[in-house]
């Protein structure tokens, strides 16, 4: 028993690490409209700022995706917790939009080095036969890192001086402290090669990952998608339409999506892997069309409960679609493995951003935001409608608690 505890309390710290590094990701959010004053730029180029980190996660999950099955969990982890510091150093030192540029694109290198590593790593510290709680762990802490980053830069922002300067101040001594306990956890790949042996990967599945992979990276693209109109365009909604100019307020809208998500994560071990699929569709359709009736009518409340329904939706779909392929991924092909699903959900988050960018000049931004609202819908539809199909073909047979 006490050693159970003993390795839950490095699992635990290893996910406080995995969080850490994801809450710098989206600590800019709520400090957009500052950057935008400062350096006059447009709500395209905002967009574009947000996606970079998107492209940076992408490529390094393509070129490095299965670094760590290779040289370790924690080399790799070190190296994004470096990267992590150099984004704020960036952001610190930032006199102009290149530095905002830089600063996003060694975020996203950070994040992409994570994703996949410490998510296995989390894992594979957890005690035997503690699989489930473990991916709750890693799950939970990747998107609640996600929502504490535009908390805190809100409240500090708001409330502290130097809006600009100390959210990143703040996390680089966040970072300090997780390479500390990053380097007292032991690494669990136990034959390690050169990074000489580390090739550049295509999108690849094992023949026995490819069945659930599909239905699980729908739900992944459309919730990250979702995600990343949320966090890149709704604190300039608030601010434009709705007239909240309070960056906490801004950053708390944010973070409810995130917890939200983290709430819905800890829901599918009651409702079930299977389920839990369809059931998160339905919900990012329900958040969707929350979200489609504040941008037409201007109203907060429907803001908040679309960051609940939408945030909720994605934790159901995406920790059953992390589990699913988790599990049916070979040992040392699992880091790769979800490391391709991040590739399909971080495209979510980059691509439709960009798009609503675009629109926004010519059709304002709840022209754009309802275009992109109703692409969502009909791809979360079609694909919602596809998984209720295939429960109903397997559930008789094979229906299973989650893992």
């Amino acid at each position: 028993m006490d050693g159970d505890r003993g390795t839950w309390r490095k699992c635990s710290l290893a996910g406080a690490v995995f969080a850490v590094c994801m809450a710098g990701t989206t600590l800019p959010t709520p400090l957009y409209g500052l950057y935008q004053d400062k350096f006059g730029f447009s709500e395209l180029t905002v967009t574009v700022v947000y996606a970079v980190y998107a492209f940076g996660v992408i490529g390094v999950l393509l070129l490095a995706g299965n670094a760590s099955d290779a040289v370790g969990r924690r080399p790799v982890l070190l190296w994004g917790l470096a990267f992590a510091a150099a984004s704020a150093v960036c952001f610190l030192s930032a006199t102009g939009l290149g530095w905002l540029y830089a600063g996003r694109l060694l975020s996203g290198f950070a994040a992409g080095l994570f994703t996949g590593a410490a998510t296995v790593y989390v894992i594979e510290l957890a005690p035997h036969g503690g699989g489930s709680r473990a991916t709750f762990v890693a799950t939970a802490a990747n998107m609640g890192g996600l929502g504490c980053g535009p908390l805190l830069a809100g409240l500090l922002a708001q409330y502290a001086a130097w809006p600009l300067y100390l959210p990143f101040a703040v996390h680089l001594a966040l970072v300090a402290a997780s390479a500390a306990v990053l380097l007292w956890l032991p690494e669990t790949v136990a034959e390690r090669r050169a990074l000489s042996t580390v090739r550049p990967q295509r999108p690849s599945l094992p023949p026995q990952v490819r069945p659930v992979f599909g239905p699980a990276a729908i739900a992944s693209f459309v919730g990250f998608a979702l995600f990343g109109v949320f966090t890149s365009v709704s604190p300039a909604f608030l601010a434009e339409s709705l007239d909240v100019d309070n960056h906490a307020v801004s950053g708390l809208v944010v973070a409810l999506a995130f917890f939200a998500s983290t709430a819905g994560q800890l829901a599918v071990t009651r409702v079930g892997m299977e389920r839990s699929l369809p059931l998160g569709c339905a919900a990012l359709l329900a958040g969707l069309a929350l979200l489609a009736g504040a941008l037409r009518w201007d109203l907060l409340l429907l803001v908040v409960l679309s960051a609940l329904v939408g945030g909720t939706g994605q934790g159901l779909a995406f920790r059953a679609a992390l589990g699913a392929v988790a599990e049916a991924s070979p040992p040392d092909h699992r880091a790769s493995v979800i490391s391709t699903l991040f590739v399909v959900a971080y495209a979510g988050i980059s691509v439709p951003v960009i798009g609503v960018g675009v629109l926004t000049g010519p059709i304002g931004l709840e022209g754009a935001g309802l275009v992109f609202i109703a692409v969502m819908a009909v791809l979360v539809s079609t694909a919602g409608v596809y998984l209720v199909r295939r429960l109903r073909r397997t559930t008789p047979e094979h229906a299973r608690p989650a893992p």
